[in-house]
């Protein structure tokens, strides 16, 4: 089956971010997915309230790290995993977990990029090609997806999102033999996944900062 998910969500768990998990689930309902993650920043006291109120949609318990030098998404983790860690120690402790590491909007416009080999060597699962968030939308998208295809990894998206406006904007889809998480980590490991959707809009951006 083709899964539509949003593996990139913050809540108000995240220090940047006031979105309700409520507000998030509802979203997506809107949205017509089929589920998401929430990835809040080195956090996952958001995952009992999802969990809870999640009804029929999807939910992965997923956590952004904050590595040294690098954001990664740890997707069906369920313990926190230390921040400021070198980033292969980061993914080897997402491994330990049995959870799913994806270097997280890898190219980010005027900053400095990440070294190919360093990442290559941090033995990521996946890389996160669409992020709505990320600025410009295409450019960056170009990049991600060239570094997906030079390192062979599979493609995912997610939205980033930190107001409940820009859920779902960019997700992943999952061709998936049911709905359990555990099926679906296991498709995007394989490959069975692919990045899509579309970059937020200069009004949303400013009021990420300012709502």
């Amino acid at each position: 089956m083709r899964l539509r998910l949003d593996l990139h969500v913050h809540t108000r768990y995240s220090s940047d971010c006031r979105t309700g998990v409520v507000e998030v689930i509802e979203r997506c309902s809107d949205m017509g997915l089929d589920g998401f993650a929430i990835t809040d920043h080195d956090t996952l006291k958001g995952i009992p309230e999802a969990t809870e109120n999640g009804g029929g949609l999807i939910v992965i318990p997923g956590l952004e790290v904050s590595a040294r030098g690098a954001h990664i998404l740890a997707l069906d983790v369920r313990e926190p995993v230390p921040a400021r860690l070198l980033m292969a120690e980061t993914v080897e402790k997402i491994h330990e977990q049995g959870a799913l590491a994806a270097i997280g909007h890898p190219h980010v416009f005027l900053k400095p990029f990440l070294k190919e080999r360093e990442v290559a060597g941090a033995r990521f699962d996946a890389v996160e090609v669409a992020n709505a968030s990320r600025f410009p939308y295409s450019w960056t998208r170009t990049r991600n997806a060239t570094l997906a295809r030079r390192l062979g990894l599979p493609r995912i998206g997610g939205s980033d999102a930190h107001i409940p406006e820009t859920v779902g904007r960019a997700y992943t889809t999952v061709e998936s033999r049911s709905r359990e998480v555990e099926d679906i980590i296991r498709a995007i490991r394989a490959g069975q996944s692919e990045a899509e959707g579309r970059g937020i809009s200069l009004s949303e951006r400013l009021k990420k900062f300012v709502g």
